[in-house]
């Protein structure tokens, strides 16, 4: 007697991409978040956003909401990979806030402290300082 075959598995289809619209204010309060625990200014938070009106930066940092274009979202992105790199690597929370503020002697710092090539405004300085920790944690 021959077995049935099994019914093929279901296949999920994809789930469309979350809009702007939808990531824009968890987006926000987490990066609020996070510049608390950096110390961050308002005017270096600002400048990693990519210098928005200081007038719509408020608002969005009052309201916890707000419309974020893709580069905004792309920079909050990199951001929150950055402070998770160094939650691993650092698992004192202290540690890991402080990092982000310390000389640092790795070629890519030059001595300096990573805020300082993250605050320089572009968001490629965002990705090379994530790039870096990632590869300090093997990712």
């Amino acid at each position: 007697m021959r077995r049935p075959s099994p019914a093929p598995a279901r296949i999920e289809a994809p789930q469309p991409p979350r809009s702007e619209a939808e990531l824009s204010g968890p987006a926000l309060r987490t990066f609020f978040r996070i510049a608390d625990r950096w110390g961050l200014s308002a005017d270096e938070a600002r400048k990693i956003l990519g210098d928005p009106p200081r007038s719509t930066f408020f608002l969005w940092k009052r309201q916890g909401e707000g419309h974020l274009s893709r580069d905004i979202l792309e920079r909050i992105s990199y951001v929150l990979g950055i402070y998770k790199a160094l939650q691993i690597l650092l698992p004192e929370a202290a540690a890991a806030d402080a990092w982000v503020r310390q000389p640092n002697s790795a070629p890519l710092f030059g001595g300096k402290p990573a805020l300082v090539r993250m605050l320089c405004g572009n968001v490629s300085d965002l990705y090379v300082v994530r790039q870096y920790l990632d590869g300090q944690r093997g990712g």
